[in-house]
């Protein structure tokens, strides 16, 4: 009879002087395992081995995942595995991982944390399950258990503050602090593409700076010169004079260029008296600026870096058209 070992069920067998054992999540699996065993002649036993468990998979993926992916992706997907073996055997034998498997964790994980994170640990899992079955030895088994339903989101839309709010946590930031804030609206920049800035990126005698991104299907960074108006000239000819590093900002903790900036905006927020808001709230702020001004969405999707002109209208909001449009709905016109 199978017998309880931590969370799992430890199912064993017994014939003709020879052993067999197997780890189930339920007790009814383990029952049926036995049952099936027992019908099988014992020269049936012996199992073709598959070498390659959860873990295996999992190092193999995050190693690539490191290697190819920037450094918070990385540790998203770490985290995320962590997560997953805490209610997964990471020993468990990857031709036994199933959907069942798959979809606990992901109900776990939207009634602990959120629709939203059970989601995007289903996204990370599935990437790294279509990985292995492309470049692990042996390939992993298809098709994906991994693609399990998704899981309902509660979306709350982003909060985008008043300019006269910005302008308030502008005049709260001091020094590199008050230039990346700058950077960021100016150039309708990603806070990773500010990160990364070095001097040779700023072309002062031409008015412009090249903003790298990674926002690519395949990852790759791409290189885009972006106009830089007298505003920003002014604010980073200052700041080089100060600068004795190759990248315009640095980390003063580490001497090295930020990888992330954890509660910075919250703190400039609360410095400054506003509601709070973050750095692609920024964003958000000057293409909606952008578009109050009568500039043509062509424009502003060149400036966001979009591929699609769709993304650039979903970061707009076109409410000028909606609101002509929905007058027609009136009894008196």
């Amino acid at each position: 009879m199978p017998y309880k070992s931590g969370k799992k069920w430890k199912a064993q067998v017994r014939k003709e002087g020879l052993r067999q054992e197997k780890t189930f999540d339920t007790k009814k699996e383990a029952i049926d395992w036995e049952t099936k065993m027992r019908k099988k002649p014992a020269d049936e036993w012996v199992e073709k081995t598959h070498t390659v468990c959860l873990n295996d998979w999992a190092q193999q993926y995050l190693d690539y995942a490191e290697a190819k992916f920037s450094e918070k992706t990385y540790k998203e997907k770490q985290t995320m595995f962590k997560l997953f073996f805490k209610q997964v055997d990471p020993e468990l034998p990857v031709v036994e991982l199933t959907p069942k498997k798959v979809m606990r964790y992901v109900l776990e994980q939207r009634k602990q944390r959120s629709g939203y994170a059970a989601n995007k640990d289903r996204k990370n899992l599935i990437a790294a399950w279509h990985w292995g079955m492309k470049y692990m030895e042996p390939l992993l088994p298809s098709p994906n258990p991994c693609k399990v339903d998704k899981m309902p989101e509660v979306r709350h839309p982003r909060y985008v503050p008043t300019f006269e709010d910005f302008l308030k946590v502008l005049e709260a930031a001091e020094g590199q602090d008050r230039s990346m804030l700058l950077c960021l609206y100016h150039l309708g920049a990603r806070r990773g593409e500010i990160f990364r800035l070095r001097w040779n990126d700023v072309d002062f005698k031409n008015d412009r700076i090249r903003l790298a991104t990674s926002k690519r299907q395949n990852g790759d960074l791409e290189y885009d010169w972006i106009p830089m108006n007298i505003e920003l000239n002014e604010e980073l000819k200052e700041l080089y004079q100060r600068s004795s590093s190759e990248f315009l900002f640095i980390n003063p903790k580490t001497g090295l260029p930020f990888v992330e900036r954890k509660r910075w905006m919250k703190a400039l927020c609360k410095k400054a008296g506003v509601k709070p808001f973050g750095t692609h709230a920024i964003r958000h702020l000057a293409s909606t600026i952008l578009d109050d001004r009568n500039v043509r969405i062509g424009q502003i999707q060149k400036i966001l870096r979009h591929r699609r002109r769709t993304t650039t209208e979903g970061y707009i909001h076109q409410l000028r058209d909606l609101k002509s449009a929905v007058a027609h709905l009136c009894f008196k016109n």
